[in-house]
């Protein structure tokens, strides 16, 4: 579809201004005629359209968005019409999550505190009804001036049981390595202990201004998310309560089965983190964060002697 400008018709709405332009699709702020509300709709582009992996992304964001009813999700409000593609939804005021944390990090601990509290909120109501984000990051939540919330983009979210998110498409689809859990880097379907752990990557970040794992490129970062534990969130600050850490910790876990078992698990620890005990510290992940760069070469030695050793393998076998 082309672009629109102000004043233009689309279906029963006139066209305000455009707010944001990606790669997939442009955003308008729109007013919808019969009603006067306004709205936001999201036009992808021509060639998205023709593009399947693309289209199939825009239509489940279409379904999911449909589905969900809660304040701290964006909500669909329409379906799309044949010949028609696009997706009206409801406006909602507020600067991204990204750009608070690009301005304001670190936050307050209550107020990182009650963010977080409202993002798993919006994401117990999401697990409830099977649907896992898989793709949440601070660009995908809107924070309004009383600090509520609304997740948006569901372009990658799955029903449960649905097929796995393989790491091309991963590659095609994820703008940023630094919210993906370890599981979705190994090509596993995230599910919603995946977005647990990207509640936990914000929230460390939202306390410390910095991100748990680091690298000179997002191979790096996602490597060192594989090997690595977190970067003890008390190195960014040294007056971190060890109980906060011990959430952080706990959210970052590499092993899905090792991090909290549900939103609502996680929601409560975020509002009583006086009832938090912290694990000793040779127990933690920080204490068993090694020589990242001894683990880096420990895993490409190993990858380098897989050839050697089929070889010998295969060379055994021929003269048994």
């Amino acid at each position: 579809m082309r672009e629109y400008q102000p004043n233009e018709q689309l279906d029963g709405y006139r066209i305000e201004q455009m707010i944001a332009r990606s790669g997939m699709a442009c955003i308008y702020r729109a007013v919808e005629e019969a009603t006067g509300r306004k709205v936001a709709i999201k036009v992808p582009h021509a060639e998205i359209e023709c593009d399947p992996v693309f289209f199939e992304r825009f239509q489940r964001e279409a379904e999911v968005g449909r589905r969900l009813n809660h304040p701290g999700i964006v909500k669909v409000l329409a379906p799309i019409r044949p010949g028609n593609v696009y997706l009206v939804m409801e406006w909602g005021e507020g600067r991204p999550l990204r750009q608070i944390i690009a301005r304001e990090a670190p936050l307050p601990q209550m107020r990182a505190l009650a963010l977080a509290r409202r993002i798993a909120a919006a994401l117990g109501h999401m697990h409830e009804q099977g649907v896992a984000h898989r793709d949440l990051k601070p660009e995908n939540i809107l924070i309004d001036d009383r600090d509520e919330v609304k997740i948006l983009d569901f372009g990658l979210a799955a029903n449960a049981g649905a097929r796995r998110l393989t790491f091309a498409k991963l590659s095609k689809t994820m703008g940023t390595p630094d919210y993906i859990s370890p599981e979705q880097v190994k090509g596993q379907r995230g599910d919603a202990r995946s977005d647990l752990y990207a509640l936990g990557v914000m929230l460390y970040e939202m306390l410390t201004g910095k991100l748990p794992f680091r690298g000179g490129n997002p191979f790096a970062i996602m490597n060192d998310r594989l090997l690595n534990d977190p970067i003890p969130p008390h190195e960014a600050d040294p007056a971190m309560d060890p109980r906060l850490e011990e959430i952080l910790y706990r959210a970052l876990e590499r092993q899905p089965a090792q991090r909290y078992a549900s939103a609502a698990e996680m929601m409560l620890d975020l509002e009583h983190p006086e009832s938090v005990t912290p694990r000793e510290r040779s127990s933690t992940p920080a204490a068993r964060r090694r020589n990242p760069q001894a683990r880096r070469l420990a895993f490409y030695a190993l990858l380098a002697a897989l050839p050697a050793l089929l070889m010998l393998l295969l060379y055994y076998v021929a003269h048994r």
